[in-house]
């Protein structure tokens, strides 16, 4: 049965918007998965290590019957033929993609936790993820998208801002 999935993207390395838009089309060409949702893209600054260039990040909505595991393999493995090395813990990266929410699960596994534990706190998250899923209710407590998007934005101190002629936008 299909799920449907909700992929966090960024970039902060090179031409972010290109970057961006290679994994969509990557992540499209994988077999078995069916993109439904591109967000607009948003610059953000960057959140764990602030000395680095600002980040572009977008919220990608797909349909797969992938298990999740495999489905993150795979999402690797685009990182890693899009050039991504993995040097530093919230370090300058050419692409990052992460999965959000899997359907209505909730696994706390060594090598994926959904939903993901930092996307609460992550403006750069929860707006894209708001903007194309503006009915969501995360699986784990039934809290719903707006409820959350609104603490975050009560408690962030992040500088948010849509990149012209970006997906969601450009339509």
């Amino acid at each position: 049965m299909k799920k449907r999935v909700l992929l966090g993207i960024g970039s902060n390395l090179g031409d972010k918007k290109a970057n961006l838009e290679t994994a969509i089309r990557e992540i499209g060409d994988i077999k078995g998965v069916e993109i439904t949702g591109i967000s607009s893209f948003y610059i953000t600054p960057p959140w764990g290590r602030e000395d680095q260039d600002e980040f572009l990040n977008g919220v990608v909505e797909i349909e797969t019957d992938m298990p999740p595991l495999e489905l993150l393999h795979r999402l690797q493995a685009v990182e890693i033929n899009m050039g991504r090395e993995r040097k530093e813990k919230w370090g300058p990266r050419n692409i990052d993609i992460d999965i959000l929410l899997y359907g209505e699960e909730v696994m706390d596994l060594e090598e994926l936790k959904v939903p993901h534990p930092y996307m609460r706190e992550r403006l750069f998250v929860l707006v894209p993820l708001a903007e194309i899923r503006p009915d969501l209710v995360f699986p784990d407590d039934g809290a719903h998208i707006g409820e959350v998007l609104a603490k975050a934005l009560r408690n962030g101190k992040e500088n948010i801002r849509k990149l012209d002629n970006s997906p969601a936008s450009a339509h």
